[in-house]
Parts: C-alpha cells; structure tokens; sequence
C-alpha cells in the first residue's frame, strides 16, 4: 500500500472519531469517503469507530456500479450515492454523511434550511435543500441525493440525516460541522417566531466576499507577508548594543572604589588612640600624687 493511500485510509478513521466527538454522529451511523486515483475509499459498514484499522477500509472502483469491492469488511451501505458524487462531481474529493441531532430534526419535518444566516452561502447557494425519503443505501435515495445537491455542497435526507462534500476531507468535515450548526440556529429560531431571511442580493456579497474565506487549502493560500515585529529585531539589537556603555558606565565604580580608599585619611583620627592611652598610663602617676597626702593628726 501506498504511502498516500496510508495516509487517506488513517484520515478516514480519524475523522470518523471526529463525527462522533464533536457530537454530529452517533453509534456507526454516519461513513465516511475520499477519492483515491480512480477508486473511492469508503469506511465500513456497522463498524465500531475506535475499532477501525486503515486495512478495513474498503476500496471501490468509482466506475463500477456493480457492488464489487476490495477489503475483509464490506462499505458502508450508503456507497452508492457517495460513488455517485465522488465521480459526477469534479470539486468532490470527500463526501461527510452523518446524522446530526438539528439537521436530522430539520429532515424529520421536510423543512431545507433557508437564508437564515449569511453561512448559508457556504453550501452553493441561499438555501440547503432536504431531499425526498427513501430507503437508506437504496438506489432511489442516491438518485434524490444528488439531485437536491446540484449546484449545492451540502443536502438534509428526509428522515434521515445530511450529506456533505469538499475538496478535501478536511473541508468536508467543516461543512457537516458548519451545517449542524447553521441547522441548530434555524431550529431556535423557530421557537421565537421565526427567521428573518436574507435576501438573494444579500447572500450574492457574501458568496463574493467567500473567495477568501474559510478553510483554505494549501495551494490557496496567499504567502504570508513578513511581520513588521520581525523587522524591529535590529533596533532591539542596536538597544542591546547600547549595554557596553551602561558597562562602560558601571566601569566607573572604580573611581567610587578610589574615594572609598582615601578613607584611610580618616583613620588617623583613629590612630590617636594609642595617645589617649598614654595620657590613661599617666593615671597611676595621679595615684602616687594621691599618696603624697599628709596623714591625717589624730585626735
């Protein structure tokens, strides 16, 4: 195998993790799949996330309608209408399906989302439609999934769930979790009397405004442009090379150090004291003046 696939196969399971820890999936109901040179790879089906190892994926030819595929564990039952979008649709490199608590609420009431927030347009167009119920995995509901996705990134499953699609796996997972929330929103705000829509003119700006926004791929990207705290660095250096004349300012202590050695100067002071001793050893000379005293007559 292939690094490259190695790698796809890995994503596969770590965004099927994904689903179910950022709360848009639950259980093994959701699956997951990326294009793959000519094939599509596809995750199991009814196959426990924490479980899944990169050689359970399945592969699957993206021209051959006939159900065959290569792997130990069979695709997940719902193949046929990723097929379908991985190989009709050129900016499809990833397809998320998943049942998420709002948008699968929306799809249970047959409502699509309409132009309740200015996100809407990060799905191709002022609405994200739901498409018809039929049995899931079977033809007929991959017939209507692609439908309600013409023109459209992103659809609602009656009684279902949504699907989502990106160029990446990456950006599809970020449609699923923009769309969970986009259809959370809508739900509140029907408990409040409604949504206010924008108009078609409104969710025109914004699609525009799009082109530089969201998750972008590599090769999209702009080059950075140096930042400006990255030019100033220099001038720091220059305030660093100031230190040698705070040195140069520091090396003058020793002039403190010259006057603090004239000290010695006063110390003559001290060195009277040997003087001051001589005038005390002058003492018992007192004491033998003292002495000379006439006895005292007696009475």
């Amino acid at each position: 195998m292939k690094k490259a696939e190695l790698a796809l196969r890995e994503d596969i399971i770590a965004r099927c993790r994904e689903m179910n820890s950022s709360g848009i999936n639950q259980g093994t109901s959701g699956n997951i799949s990326v294009r793959y040179e000519d094939r599509m790879l596809i995750s199991p089906s009814a196959t426990p996330y924490d479980q899944m190892t990169p050689d359970m994926i399945a592969s699957v030819g993206l021209e051959d309608t006939s159900g065959r595929y290569e792997g130990p564990l069979k695709p997940s039952t719902e193949w046929r209408f990723h097929q379908k979008l991985l190989r009709g649709r050129p900016d499809a490199g990833a397809v998320v399906h998943a049942h998420p608590t709002y948008c699968t609420t929306l799809a249970i009431a047959r409502k699509e989302i309409p132009s309740c927030h200015y996100m809407i347009a990060a799905f191709g167009g002022n609405n994200v439609r739901c498409a018809g119920y039929a049995t899931f995995g079977s033809e007929e509901l991959s017939e209507l999934a692609i439908d309600a996705m013409t023109d459209r990134t992103a659809c609602l499953l009656a009684n279902h769930g949504m699907i989502a699609i990106g160029e990446n796996l990456a950006k599809a997972m970020w449609r699923a979790i923009e769309l969970e929330t986009i259809a959370k929103q809508y739900y509140l705000s029907l408990s409040i009397g409604g949504s206010v829509l924008l108009s078609d003119a409104a969710i025109d700006d914004t699609h525009r405004g799009f082109a530089g926004y969201g998750l972008q791929d590599d090769a999209g990207k702009e080059t950075p442009k140096p930042k400006r705290r990255a030019a100033k660095k220099p001038a720091a250096k220059t305030a660093a090379a100031k230190k040698p004349a705070a040195k140069a300012a520091s090396a003058k202590k020793p002039a403190a150090k010259a006057e603090a050695a004239a000290e010695p100067a006063a110390k003559p002071a001290a060195a009277r004291k040997p003087a001051a001793k001589a005038a005390a050893a002058r003492k018992p000379a007192a004491k033998a003046a003292a002495t000379r005293k006439p006895p005292a007559r007696k009475k």
